[in-house]
């Protein structure tokens, strides 16, 4: 079996005087990183950054769970003390657009649960069956469109679209607006990015409003002529305890932050890691490919716990935490580096590799855990489960194309974007 971490030239620190997650390489291929923090510095203060970085799963657990001493409050969204770039965003999205408000991911309870209460209904169980069969027959047509090439970019022409297209179906867009739709989320994701100057925060803000005016106009016609759409129920449904539906700044925060960001690009990525995964473990391949019913569902959540599209989710310490002999202090940003913890040797034996028999596959943080669990998970399985099985009933082997691929990330502290995978393959016949 190959080694499924494998890169030409991984950052691999030696002391923690040298060690930062804040780096385009580490970052690349954080994963001896990671290992290091787990082994050497369980809870670290990365010199860069200033946050707390914990990576150890045991304890991303009971952080994430300890609702008494950690919050969801985001920096970004105390608007009294922004500076810099982030200040002069806020300015622009005030003047010409609308300042996003705190999304579902940053808000503590009673208000999370308010109004979370109102995408559960929006993603109720009846309503994901219904879009299992959407999700289906998509994933086929969309191989079908390529197939007789028999090469493609796999990111652009399959993991992109296919839950990009499902959630614009949810959320009312015209299909003939999807790329462009595109356009807006991958400059919300690089407007959050790494290593962006000034200029092109300003940038990717300016295009995060044109997003924004595109948006409020379905908001407005829905409220005036409500459907079954899953925006429908978010624009129109009162919060409980609240006495109102979400304002227009919320309801932009959840399109970017965690309709078309939480519901498409994580998706996205997890699609195209997975391919990416399967060419480096030949040994899995054909293991899934002999038996798809039987170790597909494993197979989805090897792939979320060994590349956690979403690497890291942030809490914000209520009070001074000690933890591993160091103290966490009130107002600390702690960093909750949950690929770190899918790969904990403690939780998952062998980490590193794709384990179609294991028993804990599911127990992994890529959807997060607690009252801030992933409520898109359940689509997000089903979207997982149709990309793969649909790649493995039309295509008989593949392999990356020589000389196409260099494997390579989009720079993101939070999120693991693989620019583009090239494949080549062989049909069933």
């Amino acid at each position: 079996m190959s080694d499924i971490n494998r890169m030409d030239d991984p950052v691999c620190p030696t002391s923690l005087e040298d060690t930062t997650l804040a780096d385009v390489e580490v970052l690349e291929c954080p994963y001896p990183t990671y290992r290091f923090l787990r082994e050497n510095a369980p809870v670290f203060l990365d010199p860069r950054t200033g946050m707390y970085v914990v990576t150890r799963y045991a304890d991303q657990r009971r952080i994430a769970l300890d609702y008494e001493n950690f919050s969801n409050f985001r920096p970004s969204n105390d608007h009294a003390n922004l500076t810099g770039a982030a200040r002069k965003a806020y300015e622009r999205f005030k003047t010409n657009g609308w300042v996003p408000g705190a999304s579902l991911a940053a808000r503590d309870d009673p208000e999370h649960k308010q109004m979370r209460s109102i995408f559960e209904q929006a993603f109720r169980p009846r309503r994901i069956q219904e879009m299992d069969a959407q999700v289906a027959t998509l994933a086929y047509e969309l191989l079908d469109e390529f197939l007789d090439a028999g090469t493609c970019e796999l990111v652009s022409q399959y993991a992109v679209p296919l839950p990009l297209i499902i959630i614009c179906r949810q959320m009312g867009a015209n299909m003939d607006d999807v790329w462009q739709i595109k356009q807006w989320t991958d400059a919300w994701i690089k407007g959050i990015g790494f290593g962006i100057d000034e200029e092109q925060k300003l940038h990717y803000t300016d295009l995060e409003i044109q997003a924004q005016h595109y948006f409020q106009a379905l908001f407005e016609k829905l409220r005036e002529t409500p459907d079954d759409s899953l925006l429908s129920d978010l624009v129109n449904l009162e919060v409980p305890g609240w006495g109102r539906p979400l304002n227009d700044n919320e309801l932009h925060a959840e399109m970017m932050q965690d309709t078309f960001v939480g519901g498409s690009e994580t998706t996205t990525n997890a699609i195209s890691a997975g391919i990416m995964l399967l060419d480096r473990d030949r040994e899995a391949w054909a293991k899934l490919r002999a038996e798809p019913d039987r170790y597909l569902k494993t197979f989805v959540d090897e792939v979320v716990r060994l590349e956690t599209p979403a690497q890291a989710m942030s809490r914000t310490a209520k009070h001074d935490v000690e933890l591993h002999g160091i103290t966490i202090p009130k107002g600390a940003q702690v960093d909750l580096r949950y690929a770190a913890g899918n790969r904990d040797p403690e939780q998952f034996p062998d980490p590193d590799r794709i384990n179609l028999e294991r028993k804990n596959a599911g127990a992994h943080l890529g959807f997060s855990t607690g009252t801030h669990y992933c409520l898109g998970a359940s689509l997000a399985r089903r979207e997982l489960y149709w990309a793969f099985k649909a790649f493995i009933d039309r295509i008989d082997d593949f392999r990356l194309i020589p000389g196409r691929n260099d494997l390579r990330h989009l720079p993101n502290y939070s999120l693991r974007i693989l620019k583009a995978l090239h494949i080549e393959f062989d049909l069933k016949r």
